[in-house]
């Protein structure tokens, strides 16, 4: 039921400079693999083959991965290195890439705007791909489990963590009534809020599933903090009308925006390769 895959590209990674400077910082590597691969292929094994993609100036490195290189692959053609191209070649084979660009940086609900003429009026998934996420024993990856409740809930769904109570300023934050053992219907969102005022410690993740009214919401959403157009004001018009679930997901999770997170990823998935 849901055929697209909304990423939201365009940010500078300001965090990881100078290494960001002329890298997009979704093609930073974690072991062999970018990023933003690691996100696609979580989107391909929900069963979505369309992607579509954000992106801003100096992002062309994105679309050439998701491309075939004719001189690469010739070099290594017939060689022992040849096997090393063998996940990026299925993934361009099973999916669709289209891009657009975020001209002014203007906030996560506006990049997600931005996108719509990639989406169209139909539900569609969004992946941060700085928040990389693995899958557990028990479970597919965390869009898996996202499209199966879509089935189910057929209303905006956004993936949360519990995060320690001093954390609550980096994130969106929801409240809201369990209905299911770790499925709660939203009734408030806040974004970024001090830890005084945080009605949980249940935080927003980069996983989201958006009914397409989310874009007409997102065009009448005032600037928020730092002026900027937040997703979480947009979804929580949409809470207010019994429309949003949270849905906290089995798996880990890193965040990749920030370099302990980014660390701690290549460490779990440095460990995870060597014990296969």
């Amino acid at each position: 039921m849901i055929k697209r895959c909304l990423f939201p590209a365009a940010g500078y990674g300001t965090r990881f400079l100078p290494a960001t400077k002329a890298t997009p910082k979704e093609m930073l590597p974690v072991l062999t693999k970018p990023l933003i691969q690691y996100g696609v292929e979580e989107a391909l094994e929900a069963g979505i083959d369309t992607m579509a993609i954000v992106t801003g100036r100096g992002k062309r490195a994105i679309e050439d991965h998701f491309d075939v290189s004719y001189e690469l692959e010739h070099q290594i053609k017939g060689t022992e290195k040849e096997h090393y191209l063998t996940e990026i070649r299925d993934v361009i084979t099973k999916c669709t890439f289209s891009y657009t660009r975020q001209i002014e940086m203007k906030g996560l609900g506006h990049a997600i705007l931005t996108g719509e003429t990639l989406i169209g009026p139909e539900p569609f998934a969004v992946i941060l791909a700085d928040d990389l996420c693995d899958n557990t024993s028990e479970a597919n990856g965390v869009l898996s489990q996202m499209t199966k409740l879509y089935k189910k809930y057929k209303c905006s769904i956004v993936a949360i963590e519990e995060v320690p109570k001093d954390e609550t300023n980096k994130y969106g934050v929801i409240s809201g009534e369990q209905i299911e053992e770790g499925i709660y219907q939203v009734d408030d969102m806040v974004e970024k809020p001090d830890p005084k005022d945080a009605p949980s410690n249940l935080a927003i993740i980069g996983r989201y599933i958006l009914t397409p009214d989310i874009f007409d919401i997102i065009r009448d959403t005032k600037p928020g903090k730092g002026g900027e157009i937040q997703i979480t004001d947009a979804l929580l018009l949409q809470a207010k009308q019994g429309k949003v679930i949270a849905y906290k997901f089995k798996g880990e999770r890193f965040d990749c925006g920030s370099i302990d997170g980014f660390v701690k990823a290549t460490n779990y998935f440095y460990k995870k390769q060597k014990t296969k």
